[in-house]
């Protein structure tokens, strides 16, 4: 699918489902060259601590980034913060996670999905911004027999930003998993499970809600392992 395509479906939907043999026909052969170092990287994130359920389901990293027309840089160590009209389980309070590290921060992969989001968001952004906040997370749902891991545990949600853009990184032993999307009034505008490294959803957080269905593991024996990355933009002001 072409940006112009993503441009377009967005648009008309709120949203875009980018299969990942298209998804890496986008950020391009150099940047995936590495692929396998960055998703190994998913192997060193740290417990959320911030969890109100008490779950200890998730782990993850955080980093925000300044983009403007001289480039993309990193922004010092910040928390992350969502109100409570956004995230009624967390939010409401600054939540401090982990760094990604320096090598993630500037890995191809990273530096092709801010910049092809860029590409795509920023046209089609009404009075687009001189600069845009950018919030790159990585994510860990871990699932074992009798417990769940739950992706989006506080359900339908929008993110308080303007896009996003949710890339699967992996998916081991995971049952379930399903992302929904959802118009302000509750109505379903699609349903999808992302199953395959690199497929990917764009979002109109404006305009869409999201959620995704708990995990559980395939093989109860094993653990199941949801890797994803999320990135978001927000207009500075």
């Amino acid at each position: 699918m072409s940006a112009d395509a993503l441009r377009e479906a967005l648009t008309d939907r709120g949203f875009a489902r980018v299969p990942a043999d298209e998804s890496r026909d986008l950020l391009g052969p150099a940047a995936l060259a590495d692929w396998a170092g960055f998703a190994d990287s998913w192997n060193d994130l740290g417990l959320d601590g911030f969890m109100a359920d008490g779950g200890r389901y998730r782990k993850r990293r955080f980093a925000a980034f300044a983009a403007t027309p001289e480039g993309v840089r990193r922004k010092p160590p910040q928390p992350h913060y969502q109100s409570r009209d956004y995230n009624a389980l967390n939010g409401g309070v600054q939540r401090w996670f982990e760094p990604v590290t320096d090598a993630i921060a500037e890995h191809p992969v990273t530096r092709a999905v801010i910049e092809q989001g860029l590409a795509i968001f920023h046209p089609i952004t009404p009075q687009p911004p001189a600069a845009w906040h950018l919030e790159l997370h990585q994510f860990r749902i871990e699932a074992r027999a009798g417990e769940l891991g739950q992706p989006t545990p506080e359900g339908a949600h929008r993110d308080g930003v303007d896009w996003v853009i949710v890339m699967l990184v992996d998916r081991i032993n995971v049952l379930s998993g399903v992302t929904d999307i959802y118009a302000p009034g509750g109505k379903s505008l699609g349903s999808f499970t992302l199953t395959a490294p690199a497929d990917m959803v764009l979002l109109d957080d404006l305009r869409v809600l999201h959620g995704v269905t708990p995990i559980r593991p395939e093989d109860p024996d094993r653990p199941a392992l949801r890797d994803v990355l999320v990135v978001t933009f927000r207009q500075e002001h």
